[in-house]
């Protein structure tokens, strides 16, 4: 493969649709690989804008808009890295020639809980929560009773935890079901109902494909193990602590639902250890806010190793070469323009990176940074990422 000159005849290109802090990091790293590039978003300064030699705003559930500036681009590869995006112009584009990454089915289908949900229980058979599916709060009535309190409501389509409600009673429902519904992207009125468990700890298995000349690859970095305070990424690490056997019944369910997605880069699998159950839960068609730590514990990042196999490039081994924790940095408050206060303090800690989003504005609980730590073990590691985002204020 040649790789020529960004922004010259013939240079490689991407083209991103989302630019959040994700988008930053896989537009560095492909300019690092001299690979031109473009971010979309539906806000104008979003992180990746700060660094791409192009960009765009849109609203991406506009079908027309997305598929108008991708012709104007015509990029080698179109990295989907929200959820907030028109599926079907997505599908459209890759069946008249262009390349969506991982590819257009697996990124709807991820995109939509319900159609994952049956992917991965129904079709692949992997072990997830006890589930239904409700369109309206007399259905949703039903199926928490068949499932059984407390249980979750999780609208159909989301992110980032946003509309998932927890149920304790029948009389509940109701509310909860309008609640979840109102968080949902578009203007969709189904939910899933999920069994409710005693999470122990979580794991993300990114797994990754790469093509070669005996056709494509499959391999997973080692599993990230977080835990969520709530229903969004707060911290994670890496080695986990988990035992072996866990760690190995995870990386096969990622293995078999990635192969049964298919296409090629990152997928942020995410599974779930309550007592002696391991269970599946979700898939990311893209690298994960979880695995932020690899930029630190890994020789190769999650990042790299997406734009890696977007191009066509191979990826065969990726080594942890320290254990590492990542520990995000949360406003709380809404501002334009926030500032990072006690930035030099928490850098004394040993150790320690920071990575400032660079978004315009703030909201409470939105990410807009992350400590990275290194130790000499994961504890260690761990309560360096902790102290440092603690010393630093968002104000």
């Amino acid at each position: 493969m040649e790789i020529s000159t960004p922004l010259m005849q013939d240079s490689k290109k991407v083209l991103l649709l989302g630019s959040g802090e994700l988008g930053k990091e896989i537009v560095i790293e492909a300019q690092r690989m001299g690979i031109e590039t473009v971010a979309v978003d539906r806000y104008d300064m979003a992180p990746a804008m700060h660094v791409a030699h192009r960009k765009y705003v849109i609203d991406m559930l506009n079908g027309e808009a997305v598929k108008s500036i991708i012709k104007r681009e015509n990029p080698d590869a179109i990295i989907t890295e929200i959820e907030a995006i028109d599926t079907e112009a997505l599908i459209d584009l890759e069946d008249s020639g262009y390349k969506i990454v991982p590819n257009a089915n697996a990124v709807k289908i991820c995109m939509n809980r319900i159609d994952l949900r049956r992917t991965a229980a129904e079709k692949v058979r992997l072990p997830t929560t006890k589930y239904g599916f409700a369109e309206n709060e007399e259905e949703a009535k039903k199926i928490c009773k068949d499932v059984g309190f407390p249980c979750l409501i999780k609208p159909e389509m989301s992110s980032s935890g946003h509309g998932h409600v927890l149920v304790s009673k029948e009389e509940d429902v109701e509310n909860g079901y309008r609640e979840s519904i109102s968080h949902a992207r578009g203007k969709g009125r189904r939910v899933i109902v999920e069994e409710y468990v005693k999470i122990d700890t979580e794991l993300t298995v990114l797994t990754y494909r790469y093509p070669t000349e005996s056709g494509i690859k499959m391999n997973t970095f080692s599993p990230i193990e977080h835990k969520r305070p709530s229903y969004f990424y707060v911290e994670s690490w890496q080695p986990s602590t988990v035992d072996d056997k866990t760690i190995q019944l995870a990386k096969d369910y990622a293995l078999k639902i990635v192969e049964e997605l298919g296409g090629v880069g990152v997928f942020g699998v995410e599974i779930i250890k309550s007592g002696d159950r391991v269970l599946f839960s979700e898939v990311s068609p893209r690298p994960h806010d979880t695995g932020m730590v690899t930029m630190a514990s890994q020789n190769i990042s999650e990042f790299q190793v997406h734009v890696r196999s977007a191009i066509g490039l191979p990826t065969p081994q990726v080594d942890i070469v320290s254990p590492a924790a990542s520990h995000v940095i949360l406003a709380q408050t809404s501002k334009w323009n926030p500032k990072f206060i006690n930035i030099d303090k928490a850098l004394n800690i040993p150790g320690v990176q920071i990575r400032l989003f660079g978004k315009p504005y703030s909201y409470e609980h939105r990410r807009m940074g992350v400590v990275l730590a290194t130790g000499k073990d994961t504890n260690e590691a761990i309560e360096r990422a902790r102290k440092a985002s603690s010393i630093i204020l968002v104000g």
